[in-house]
């Protein structure tokens, strides 16, 4: 994920600096990434297994294995609940406190 992030932005410079060079008006943007379920499950199978994000989500740990492989996509409803369940565990992990 961070090497696609780096090589856009990196495209995005190359844009500004084409346009500069032949004298034109580049209009800068704003981009906000956003990741599909399958790639979130990815990207995170390092620190989440399916049994932990099915604790965390309550969505059945074989479901996450059919978005993660994209044997089915999850409803929008279902987007919300993993979103919310994984926003609201590291909620839960940034009031930890070490004695």
């Amino acid at each position: 994920m961070e090497d696609t992030i780096a090589d856009f932005k990196d495209s995005y410079q190359e844009i500004k600096d084409y346009y500069k060079g032949k004298g034109e008006t580049f209009e800068e943007a704003e981009f906000v990434f956003f990741y599909d379920t399958a790639s979130f499950l990815e990207e995170y199978s390092k620190a989440f297994s399916l049994a932990g994000l099915e604790r965390i989500t309550g969505i059945n740990q074989t479901q996450l294995g059919h978005y993660l492989h994209e044997r089915s996509k999850p409803s929008r409803k279902t987007i919300e609940k993993i979103q919310k369940g994984v926003q609201n565990f590291a909620h839960e992990l940034t009031a930890v406190k070490f004695a």
